[in-house]
């Protein structure tokens, strides 16, 4: 314990390291401009919350009664789980997943358990571990399900490339502390292996994300052509540049695969998306980068020493 609270010391090592990282990504997401690193910044302040709100929480010095510092604590985590889910729907260009597994769907399921299920029980019985169990159960399982249905979506017979392989692996690793965090609150207060299992799930994804720079570096050849920014004057675009802060992530993830000549249907599986969905990504490309087709797209950005 430090600081006269109940925050254990891993806690207060995971909170400086998250607070580093959210600072270098806010710089690096400046000096990149128009290139969105919100979500992952978002994200990186929920985890900042939480080691907060859960390390420093519950403390004498709070006002009563102290079922207000774990609405609080629970509150933030609930967003913060939350958030981790609708991160990787976004980055996986997931819609939707089978039995109503939506993000509005899974929000109002697990805000329904935590007002049913914990904060009644709590005031029926004014006992915080009967409230727990009831409001653990249930959300046990919706975390679980989910986890199998995400692992479902990502699996593929066919062998993705190296990136996405990564990617595949350690967003499972995201997902999977997520699910375990209902467990490990019921199975007790210990710091030191609950704020490990959760913020694992956020350096799983901080690696995702420089996995994916670094995979830009090692296509620097059509990066080049990709995400050169510069400053132009007027509105005209400059002809053999992509303005790369126009497209999104994704768009540039597909782009690169455009350049190196696969097919929709290859980068449909190697992505994990429907064929539709590369298409109607390749659509939006095109059109920001102000050619007609694939062919004029390749004419123009791909590198001319190849």
């Amino acid at each position: 314990m430090m600081f006269g609270t109940s925050i254990h010391w891993t806690t207060f090592f995971y909170l400086l390291i998250d607070t580093i990282i959210v600072l270098i990504a806010v710089i690096q997401n400046a000096k990149l401009k128009r290139l969105s690193l919100r979500r992952y910044i978002t994200l990186g302040l929920l985890y900042i919350a939480y080691n907060l709100t859960g390390g420093f929480l519950p403390t004498e010095s709070f006002p009563d009664p102290v079922i207000f510092q774990y609405i609080i604590t629970y509150g933030v985590a609930i967003a913060l789980c939350l958030y981790m889910i609708y991160y990787l729907y976004k980055d996986y260009d997931i819609q939707f997943l089978k039995y109503g597994y939506t993000i509005r769907n899974i929000a109002i399921l697990v805000g329904g358990c935590f007002i049913l299920l914990f904060l009644i029980p709590y005031f029926l019985t004014n006992s915080l571990n009967a409230a727990r169990i009831y409001f653990t159960i249930p959300v046990s399982i919706i975390a679980f399900i989910f986890l199998g249905l995400f692992y479902r979506r990502i699996s593929n017979i066919d062998s993705p490339n190296s990136f996405v392989s990564k990617k595949n692996r350690l967003a499972i690793i995201s997902i999977s502390c997520i699910a375990l965090l209902p467990i490990l609150t019921v199975i007790g207060d210990y710091q030191w292996l609950t704020f490990t299992v959760m913020n694992l799930a956020f350096y799983a994804i901080s690696v995702i994300e420089v996995n994916r720079y670094l995979r830009f570096l090692k296509n620097k050849p059509e990066a080049f052509e990709v995400f050169a920014f510069q400053k132009v004057e007027g509105n005209e675009a400059l002809k053999n540049k992509i303005i790369y802060g126009d497209l999104t992530r994704r768009e540039v993830e597909i782009a690169l695969s455009i350049l190196r000549g696969l097919s929709y249907k290859e980068i449909a599986r190697d992505f994990f998306i429907a064929e539709s969905t590369v298409s109607k990504h390749a659509s939006n490309i095109f059109k920001k980068t102000a050619v007609k087709n694939r062919g004029q797209f390749i004419s123009r950005f791909k590198p001319k020493n190849e």
